[in-house]
C-alpha cells in the first residue's frame, strides 16, 4: 500500500500543469506586466521627485495652481453638460423609435450608428469645416448678413460631444425599451395612469439602470477625449490637454507632474463609476419581456411629425461626414483649396502617406486578433474556473475601462522607457495599448456569451474522451465566435480611429491614420486630412455593413 501511494505521489509530482492552468498563469502575467505594473509605476512616478524620494509636491501643485483647477472644473462641467444634452436628445428619440411606426426606421438607425462610429476629433474637424471662421455654413450666412459667432470654445465642444455621443443613449435605451413587458404599461393604464404620468412612473424607472449605463459611457468618453478639446477648444482647457502638454514638455526630463495629472483624471473616472454603480445597485429590475410593447400605428401627418425628429438629428450627426467627403475631392494648391474637384488629396495620401495607412491596418489587425484570443480565454477562466485568482484577473482586465487613452499611453511610456524592458517607440507598445484599451469590452461580451452556453455541452465532450483544451477549441470557441466576431468588428473600428493613446506613443515609423489626420490639421493641410478621414469613414461603413450581415441586423449594443 505504501509503495502504491509513493508511486502515485511521484506520478502527480511529475505531471505537467493542465492547459487552463497555463492559460491562467500567462493571463495573469500579461495583466500584471502591461496593466498593473504600468499603472503602479505611474502612481509611484507621481509621488516621487527626481531623486526618488517620496513627495506629494506634484499633487500640491495641482491643487494650488489656478490653471489646473480651472482645467478640472472645465472637464467636469463639459462632461456633465454633454451627458445631460446627449440624454435629452437620445432618450426621446429612442422612445419615438420603439413606440411608433416611424418612416425608414432602419435607415435612421444606420445614420445614428455611423455618426457614433467615427471618432469625435473628426467630428470636431468637420464642424470647423462647416461652422469655422471660414466654414461653408459660416460663409453662406455671412454673405447674407447673418453672424453666428464662433464654433470654438465650450459651445463648440458641447455641440460636437452631444451629436457624437447621443447615439450611446439612443441605442442602449432603444434596446431596454424593446425588452419592457407590455403588461406593466397595460396594468398602469387599467389603474388610470396614462400618458406622461405612466411614462414617468412606470416606463422610465424600469429602464433607468440602462439609461444610467449609457450616461456613464457618454461621461467617460467626453472626459477621456483629447483630440476634440485640442482642436476646437482653443482657450477652453481640459485635463486631457493639460496632461499631454505637461508630458510633452517634460518628455526629456521629469514626468512626475504629468503622472500626477493622469492619476487625477483616473480618480475622477473612478468616482463617477462608483456613483453610477451605487445608483444602479438599488434600481435593478428583472422582466420576462414575453410581450414586448407593440408599435402605435400612425398615419399621414402624425406619422411624418413623429418621424421628423429622427431624421433631423440623424442628418445633423452625418452632415459633418458629408462635409469631409466633399472637402476630400476639392482641388488643392499646396495647403490652399483651388477651383474645381479632383483626386489631388488622395494622390498625395497614396504617394506620401501610404505607410500610415499600412501601419493602421497592420497594427489594428494584430491588436484585434490578440483581443479576441485573450478575451475569449480570460472569459472562460472567469466563468468556468471561478476562484479568487480569476476574480483578480477579471478586475485587472476591466481596469483599463476607467482609464483614458492618454493615461494608458503615459503609463506605458514611463514603465517601459528604461531597462530591463524598453518598448517606447516600437510597434509592440502601440499594439499593447490597443489591446488593453479594447479588452474590457470584448471580455464582457465573451462572458455574456459563455453564460448562454450550457456547461453540459463541454462536459459531454470531455466524457467522450476529448481533452479539455481540444474541447474548448472544437466545441466552445465555435459557439462563441459569431458574437465575438461581431464585437471584434466594432472594436476594430474603434482601434483604427484611436487617437488619445496613439498621440502619446507614436513615432515617425509608427504613425497611424488618426495621428496623420491630427497633424495635417495643424499644418492646415485640410485636403489631406479630409482624404485620410474619408478612408477611415469608408472602412467604418464597410465594417458596419459586415456587422449587420453577421448579427442579422442586431443592434451593436446588444
Amino acid at each position: 500500500m505504501i509503495f502504491k501511494k509513493t508511486k502515485a505521489l511521484k506520478k502527480t509530482e511529475g505531471a505537467k500543469p493542465d492547459f487552463w492552468t497555463v492559460v491562467l498563469i500567462v493571463s495573469l502575467v500579461f495583466a500584471v506586466c502591461f496593466i498593473g505594473y504600468p499603472f503602479l509605476y505611474l502612481v509611484r512616478n507621481s509621488i516621487t521627485d527626481e531623486s526618488g524620494a517620496l513627495t506629494l509636491a506634484h499633487y500640491a501643485k495641482f491643487f494650488k495652481k489656478h490653471y489646473y483647477m480651472v482645467c478640472l472644473t472645465n472637464t467636469v462641467k463639459l462632461a456633465l453638460a454633454s451627458t445631460a444634452l446627449a440624454t435629452l436628445v437620445g432618450l426621446p428619440l429612442a422612445y419615438i423609435s420603439t413606440r411608433f411606426n416611424t418612416y425608414g426606421k432602419s435607415f435612421t438607425n444606420i445614420l445614428i450608428i455611423i455618426s457614433l462610429m467615427s471618432p469625435p476629433f473628426i467630428g470636431a474637424y468637420s464642424w470647423i469645416l462647416l461652422l469655422g471662421n471660414v466654414g461653408y455654413i459660416t460663409k453662406f450666412l455671412a454673405d447674407r448678413g447673418i453672424e453666428i459667432g464662433t464654433i470654438y470654445g465650450f459651445r463648440g465642444l458641447l455641440l460636437v460631444f452631444t451629436l457624437k455621443l447621443y447615439p450611446y443613449v439612443y441605442l442602449y435605451t432603444q434596446g431596454a425599451l424593446q425588452k419592457v413587458d407590455s403588461s406593466l404599461e397595460e396594468a398602469s393604464e387599467s389603474l388610470g395612469v396614462h400618458g406622461w404620468k405612466r411614462l414617468c412612473k412606470i416606463t422610465f424607472p424600469v429602464i433607468l439602470p440602462t439609461v444610467l449605463n449609457s450616461m456613464l459611457m457618454v461621461f467617460m468618453t467626453s472626459v477621456a477625449d483629447y483630440g476634440t478639446p485640442q482642436m476646437i477648444g482653443k482657450g477652453y482647457k481640459v485635463l486631457t490637454v493639460a496632461i499631454y502638454e505637461e508630458f510633452m514638455t517634460e518628455l526629456t526630463g521629469d514626468t512626475s507632474f504629468a503622472s500626477a495629472l493622469a492619476i487625477m483624471v483616473t480618480m475622477c473616472m473612478l468616482i463617477i463609476l462608483i456613483i453610477q454603480k451605487t445608483s444602479i445597485a438599488s434600481k435593478s429590475y428583472i422582466m420576462s419581456a414575453l410581450r414586448p410593447p407593440a408599435e402605435r400605428k400612425l398615419k399621414g401627418i402624425k406619422r411624418f411629425l413623429v418621424s421628423l425628429p429622427l431624421y433631423i438629428v440623424g442628418l445633423l450627426g452625418t452632415l459633418p461626414i458629408l462635409a469631409i467627403i466633399y472637402t476630400s475631392f476639392r482641388r488643392v494648391n499646396g495647403t490652399r483649396f483651388a477651383e474645381g474637384f479632383g483626386l489631388d488629396s488622395y494622390k498625395n495620401v497614396v504617394y506620401s502617406m501610404g505607410r500610415y495607412i499600412r501601419n493602421t491596418f497592420i497594427l489594428s489587425a494584430v491588436a484585434i486578433v490578440l483581443v479576441i484570443i485573450v478575451g475569449m480565454l480570460a472569459a472562460y477562466l472567469i466563468v468556468r474556473k471561478r476562484s479568487k485568482i480569476t476574480g483578480l484577473l477579471d478586475v485587472l482586465y476591466m481596469f483599463p475601462y476607467v482609464i483614458p487613452g492618454s493615461v494608458i499611453g503615459i503609463s506605458l511610456v514611463v514603465a517601459f522607457n528604461k531597462k530591463p524592458i524598453i518598448l517606447t517607440g516600437t510597434f509592440a507598445i502601440m499594439i499593447i495599448s490597443y489591446v488593453i484599451r479594447k479588452l474590457p469590452f470584448t471580455l464582457r461580451s465573451s462572458v455574456g456569451i459563455l453564460y448562454q452556453i450550457e456547461p453540459s455541452i463541454e462536459e459531454a465532450s470531455v466524457s467522450l474522451g476529448v481533452p479539455p483544451m481540444k474541447t474548448f477549441f472544437k466545441t466552445t470557441a465555435p459557439l462563441m465566435m459569431p458574437g465575438l466576431f461581431s464585437g471584434a468588428l466594432l472594436s476594430f473600428i474603434e482601434i483604427i480611429n484611436e487617437l488619445s493613446s496613439s498621440m502619446i506613443l507614436y513615432t515617425g515609423k509608427t504613425t497611424t491614420i488618426s495621428v496623420a489626420i491630427f497633424n495635417a490639421l495643424f499644418r492646415d493641410a485640410y485636403g489631406t486630412a479630409s482624404a485620410l478621414a474619408t478612408i477611415l469613414i469608408a472602412v467604418t461603413i464597410i465594417c458596419l455593413i459586415i456587422f449587420n450581415k453577421v448579427s442579422g441586423g442586431k443592434s451593436f449594443v446588444g
